[in-house]
This record gives structure tokens, sequence and C-alpha cells, in this order.
């Protein structure tokens, strides 16, 4: 059967080094993309502190260091590996999700169009490990002394695809996505210290804290005299959050945020009817600040 494919057919299967490289492009599309899949992995890990060190707008280094969970010697190289999770072990899974990340396939496009090290310790465990993986290519995991928790770095992003390296915007732009990342994490995970450095810059440094305050240390003092809070509940749905007073309405879209049982999504017509309640007071193409929490109540569910 093989014979006759290798002698008629003209499809086959892809090798793994093309196939993660093409996932990549679905998953990984930009140095923000790397940084939420890292985000989504330390908060998932019970991290209660996240350092995020960019360089170059994350072109050239994205790290992100936790102080969760930790993995061991044969968990390490296993979460590069495709389709493999902590967070499913049967169809029944799915529907009750209620984890960042599930898929598995974050760690294996990113360490497929990047320069990858990872150190991870276990509180329980007397020493960490180590592993790097260039281009998809994995090294030897080795015993190595760190700090409880995780440390990823991803260097030279795309260094390998230089065709998508061309898609990248200006290192203004894709900070900018970097930052936006950030804030939709920090919004929603207010029991996690953040702490962002760009290009040796602190760019936030933010302690566990109410959402009012993080709101005011992320967007400015004057936010924190200036927000509405709301929390509402029915039988099916608890909405709450903070919209900001009409008067710091800006000329640019950026600081309206939504979010469904704690992660972030975008609707075109929930964005429209939230807008929409400011017309009174605000002008033509101009927008307030909201983060709007919305927890389905699920059979099931807490």
């Amino acid at each position: 059967m093989s014979e006759t494919r290798t002698r008629n057919s003209i499809i086959h299967p892809l090798p793994p080094e093309i196939s993660n490289k093409i996932a990549a492009g679905e998953v990984i599309q930009r140095p923000s993309s790397v940084v939420k899949e890292l985000l989504d992995n330390a908060i998932d890990a019970g991290a209660d502190q996240v350092k995020i060190i960019v360089e170059n707008a994350g072109r050239t280094l994205i790290q992100v260091i936790d102080n969760g969970c930790g993995m061991s010697d044969e968990d390490l190289p296993l979460c590069f590996e495709r389709h493999a999770t902590s967070k499913i072990n049967s169809v029944e899974d799915l529907f009750r999700i209620r984890t960042l990340g599930f898929r598995g396939e974050a760690m294996a496009s990113i360490a497929s169009v990047s320069q990858v090290n990872v150190r991870s310790k276990r509180a329980e465990d007397d020493n960490g490990w180590e592993m790097e993986i260039w281009g998809g290519e994995q090294k030897d995991v080795v015993p190595v002394a760190t700090d409880n928790g995780t440390s990823i770095s991803v260097r030279n992003l795309f260094f390998n695809v230089p065709a998508r390296r061309q898609f990248l915007k200006t290192d203004v732009t894709e900070l900018r996505h970097i930052l936006r990342t950030v804030q939709y994490a920090a919004l929603a995970s207010i029991d996690v210290a953040f702490e962002v450095v760009a290009d040796g810059e602190v760019i936030y440094n933010l302690p566990v804290q109410p959402l009012e305050d993080r709101i005011a240390a992320i967007f400015g003092k004057s936010y924190k005299a200036s927000l509405v809070s709301f929390n509402e509940e029915t039988s099916y749905v608890r909405i709450h959050g903070f919209a900001s007073d009409p008067k710091l309405a800006k000329k640019s879209r950026g600081e309206q945020f939504l979010f469904v049982n704690g992660r972030p999504f975008q609707h075109r017509y929930l964005t429209h009817v939230v807008l929409s309640l400011y017309d009174a007071w605000t002008r033509n193409n101009e927008y307030p600040f909201y983060a709007l929490f919305l927890r389905l109540i699920l059979p099931g569910w807490m």
C-alpha cells in the first residue's frame, strides 16, 4: 500500500517540522500572540506573580517569569508536544473548561518559529530543569538551579520564517499590541501581580489590588474618580465592572474591554449597545473606557 502511494499519490502527510510552522501562522501571528499564550499558561499554573520582559517589541526577546506550580523533567518536553495538555482528559471535559488554555498547540507552535529556553521547578523538587528548543529541534532536559515556577524565554521570533517577520509592524505598533494583551490579563486577574519591562523600562508594576485600583494604575489616577461601578445578576448571567465618566471619552478605540467567564472577547453588537448608552453625552467617534465582565451561570458550574 505504501509503495502504491509512493509511486502514484501526490498527497502525503507533512513532516512535523513543516506542519508546526503552518500551525504557528494560525496561533502565533505576532509577538503579542506569544505573550498571550505564555500569560495564559502562567495564570493557569496558579501564579500570583508574573513578570514580562520584552526587547525590540518582542522581536528579539519575550520572557515570562512566573511563580506557578512548575513542571517536572517529564512534563517539560511534553509541554512542547502538539495536542499534549494537562487540561483535558475526556470529551466531557470540553464542556466544563475553566482554564485559559487547553488545546496544547501554542507551545509547539512557538517553539517551531523561535529559539526557546525554559526553566521550571516544582516546590517539592530539590532542583529545577532546563530545556532549549530551536526551530522545533528539541535539546536534552538538564538539571538547573532556579526558583520555583517557570521562566520561558522566546528569542528571535520567526527567525526561520523570514517571510512572516516582514508582516510585523513597527516596534511602536507591536508593543502597543503587547501592552493591550497585558491589560486584558491584568484586568481579568486582579489576584495576580504583574510587572512589564520593555527595553529596560518598567511599563507596569501592578500589585494584587482591587479592580478599581488596577484600572487607575494602568490608565491613570484620573480614572479612579470618574469610574461608575455596576453589578447585576439574573438566573443565567452575572454582569459587573466599571465604566468611565463621558468626559474621559477619547477619539480612538482601545480602552473598551469585554470578558466572558474571565476570557477576553470581541462582540460588535454588545460593543454597540454599550457605546450607545453614551450617545447623549459624547460626540461621534468618541469612545469611553469600560471593563465589562459577564459570567454565564451554567449547570454544574460555580
